[in-house]
């Protein structure tokens, strides 16, 4: 098959979270597998160059249609570890992609709409026709809502659009200049509440809900999730047009890319290892206490790598790092804050214990890092309010650091409480598992898993190398969206 993949993220070279892994990732999967892949993709002014090949101009002078003009664009081509990929340019004073940032512009809505725009326009004219059309997150949202009320008049009828939504937090909210700017104009229409209409604001479209109606295909990223967007409130008020499109709406586990993530093959870290082998493991735990300046003492070393906010359970994370130094662990935290608020509240943490032997805040993120804290720590905590999917625990389960994580969304689908699940054997869990969001529920699943690690290593062994046998790869859900994609093409 002949796929395009349409998104905001592509790692590295565009890496604000987790979609940038996801992009990249799936489409090497889907490759391996002989389709033919493309990405599009916005070529912004502080994306990583360095992580791009040969690239050069494909197209000059594309024209996008845009508020009854146009706006001219250069698209600009170059393989991204072997994947290729065309960076759509704009011509424009609104300098769309120029802003030395990814997201957090007023008229971000009317950015990736053009963005949206331009990839279909490009798509046209280039005289390109995948048969599956790949869009991700409220960014693409409208591309579904214009191939079928534009493009497929215009010789793009056979095209089918699969939509991936990672985060139902961000949908995208827009007015009827939307309309007006992107040629779809017909207020009217599009202001219904079976098409773009927002479900609570009838003054506003919203582009995720766009993406569901429109697409042949929907999914999110993780089974459990899937359920949990159509009944609580992780839907962000989705849940009942998720219902009315159930029949094309499911779940889709992510999965890691285990040419990067692998103890055995990782170039970041001091000692490979693997679970057949676990030596490297304690030689790591060793660098990362020298790298972070913490005491080289008999202690387990619990971790938190991921961004600070509200979704992730900061709260919790705060809770976790005192837990665990009362004790006896040491604590390594890894992250950014996304608030003001949460960022000066870390910050005075980072000062307090500044001195501490036996933790180390790292307020920001580095991959190199990442890597090293992965194959160095014994545990790993993901409080998190929600989770689509979660690659922390995959990952740590990877380098056999066994992950405490609460029973949301795609950790509750990963990972195997090894006291309580009644679902697996007890030689296939592999973590710890909590389900409320108080300090008490956390402390219950960290006392039992830095009980076993004390009282008997053995076990915690066992279990750490029972996390590295489960295969969590691309392979399971490549399978998954090729039988997505072959049965929205027939």
């Amino acid at each position: 098959m002949y796929i395009v993949q349409i998104a905001s993220e592509c790692a590295p070279v565009i890496k604000a979270g987790g979609l940038g892994d996801v992009v990249y990732g799936l489409s090497r999967e889907l490759e391996i597998r002989g389709n033919c892949v493309e990405l599009i993709l916005p070529m912004y002014d502080c994306m990583r160059y360095d992580q791009i090949w040969g690239l050069h101009e494909a197209y000059r002078g594309l024209t996008v249609p845009w508020y009854g003009g146009v706006i001219f664009c250069d698209v600009y081509c170059g393989w991204v570890h072997g994947r290729v990929c065309f960076f759509i340019q704009p011509k424009s004073g609104d300098n769309f992609f120029n802003r030395g940032y990814y997201y957090g512009s007023t008229d971000d809505n009317m950015r990736f709409a053009f963005f949206s725009k331009a990839a279909l326009e490009f798509l046209l004219v280039s005289n390109k026709r995948p048969d599956i059309i790949h869009c991700h997150d409220w960014q693409t949202g409208l591309i579904p809502v214009m191939l079928y009320e534009m493009y497929q008049h215009h010789g793009m009828g056979h095209q089918r659009v699969c939509y991936t939504i990672h985060n139902f937090k961000h949908q995208g909210i827009g007015g009827a200049d939307i309309l007006w700017a992107t040629g779809l104009n017909r207020e009217d229409y599009y202001f219904h509440y079976d098409r773009l209409r927002d479900n609570f604001n009838p003054f506003a479209l919203n582009f995720m809900k766009g993406g569901i109606v429109y697409s042949n295909h929907v999914n999110t990223v993780s089974p459990h999730h899937a359920w949990e967007a159509r009944y609580q409130d992780v839907g962000y008020g989705l849940g009942h047009t998720l219902e009315i499109h159930q029949s094309k709406f499911g779940g889709i586990l992510n999965g890691v890319d285990y040419n990067i993530w692998n103890p055995d093959l990782d170039h970041h870290i001091p000692f490979s290892y693997s679970i057949d082998d676990m030596t490297g493991k304690a030689k790591n735990k060793t660098a990362l206490r020298e790298r972070l300046l913490l005491q080289n003492v008999d202690k387990p070393i619990i971790a938190y790598i991921g961004r600070l906010d509200q979704q992730k359970g900061v709260h919790l994370v705060h809770h976790a790092m005192y837990y665990a130094l009362n004790r006896g662990a040491q604590f390594v935290l890894l992250g950014s804050a996304t608030e003001p608020g949460i960022n000066s509240w870390f910050w005075h943490e980072k000062q307090h214990l500044n001195n501490h032997p036996d933790v180390h805040l790292e307020l920001s993120f580095n991959e190199e890092l990442a890597h090293l804290i992965y194959a160095g720590a014994d545990m790993m905590v993901v409080p998190s309010n929600y989770e689509p999917c979660g690659l922390t625990q995959l990952i740590s389960l990877k380098y056999g650091t066994v992950p405490i994580v609460r029973g949301v969304g795609g950790l509750l689908s990963t990972v195997f409480d090894r006291d309580h699940d009644s679902d697996h054997a007890p030689e296939k869990r592999n973590g710890y598992v909590f389900y409320q969001t108080d300090n008490r529920a956390l402390e219950s699943a960290m006392e039992r898993a830095i009980g076993l690690y004390t009282q008997y290593p053995k076990e915690f062994a066992q279990l750490a190398q029972q996390g590295m046998e489960y295969d969590y790869s691309w392979n399971n859900p490549g399978t998954t969206y090729q039988t997505v994609y072959e049965y929205i093409r027939a």
